[in-house]
């Protein structure tokens, strides 16, 4: 069996050398462990540091943000014929001995992806706000994606060749959330393991802030919702609307037949018209909108299909 540990890097220079030299340590149960740098159009010297390292170098010629580098690491990967990948950080804040656990579910068919839990409400570095943060937003991903997640923003993973075949990022900003809605929908089994984790050696180039973290992950995940799951957001929509246009009609019929004003309440026959309207527009679009998730659901499929046969 062939592992290929992934390890997307922007700027990455000054923290590489020691995380490379720290992953390129035999697994057991594998006869090949091959390291790949991916350079997100990196400006230092990270690519020619990798490949002085002995990693496999795939750049990227812009800086195309870390979901890019993921997906075209995975793509990568594929290619060069991994049976396992573990994505890993360039900043070495995942202990690289814990990879033997982290793909162990895998190995032995009890998985086809798995997330190293960094234990986020224990976790000394993080603050009680960001904590608090950590485990609404895996609250928020277990309800969305149906599998049992803990920690969904941690990057040290592990995927099957069979997982890592079927996904594909459409959101730029980060690949944590986005995997794991995926997986829930092809029916993935997705299991985690605890990992330790290092205090960090810089600070985060994808959380500038607490509160632009949260406004950015809200937006990606209300564009995930209407992405893989359109019929129910759009229909509970629709219904809203159209419990609003009979709560109204009912209103002005009332006034209409029983309280002796056939036109002073007008205003309400015209607001539930707009809002049945509304509500009939949006059901007919949710159900486009399935269409289409079923559409790429089925190209899913067949670029799966596609990239195994590499």
């Amino acid at each position: 069996m062939k592992m290929v540990i992934q390890v997307p890097a922007w700027n990455e220079a000054d923290t590489l050398g020691t995380s490379l030299a720290e992953l390129r340590r035999p697994v057991a149960g594998f006869d090949e462990v091959e390291v790949l740098v991916v350079d997100d159009g990196s400006t230092d010297a990270t690519a020619e540091l990798a490949r002085r390292a002995g990693a496999t170098v795939v750049r990227l010629p812009l800086h195309r943000g870390l979901a890019a580098a993921f997906t075209t690491g995975l793509q990568a990967a594929l290619d060069r014929g991994a049976d396992v990948i573990v994505n890993a950080d360039a900043d070495g804040q995942y202990d690289p001995g814990a990879i033997p656990a982290l793909v162990a579910p895998i190995v032995a068919g009890e998985a086809d992806m798995v997330l190293g839990d960094r234990g986020v409400a224990t976790l000394a570095h993080f603050s009680p706000l960001k904590r608090w943060l950590q485990r609404l937003g895996s609250r928020v991903v277990r309800l969305l994606s149906g599998v049992p997640v803990f920690d969904a923003t941690t990057g040290f993973r592990a995927f099957s060749r069979a997982a890592a075949s079927r996904l594909n990022c459409f959101t730029t900003y980060t690949y944590t959330l986005e995997t794991l809605i995926q997986a829930g929908q092809a029916g993935l089994a997705v299991a985690s393991v605890p990992v330790a984790t290092r205090p960090p050696s810089r600070p985060s180039r994808l959380v500038r802030s607490n509160s632009a973290y949260v406004l950015r992950s809200l937006a990606a995940l209300a564009r995930l919702v209407f992405l893989y799951r359109p019929l129910r957001i759009l229909l509970s929509c629709g219904a809203l609307c159209l419990l609003g246009s009979a709560v109204l009609f009912a209103r002005f019929a009332y006034f209409y037949f029983f309280g002796g004003s056939p036109a002073g309440h007008l205003q309400s026959l015209i607001a539930a018209a707009l809002l049945g309207m509304t509500g009939v527009q949006l059901s007919v679009l949710a159900i486009l909108a399935d269409l289409t998730a079923v559409n790429r659901r089925l190209l899913d499929e067949l670029r799966a299909r596609e990239r195994n046969r590499r």
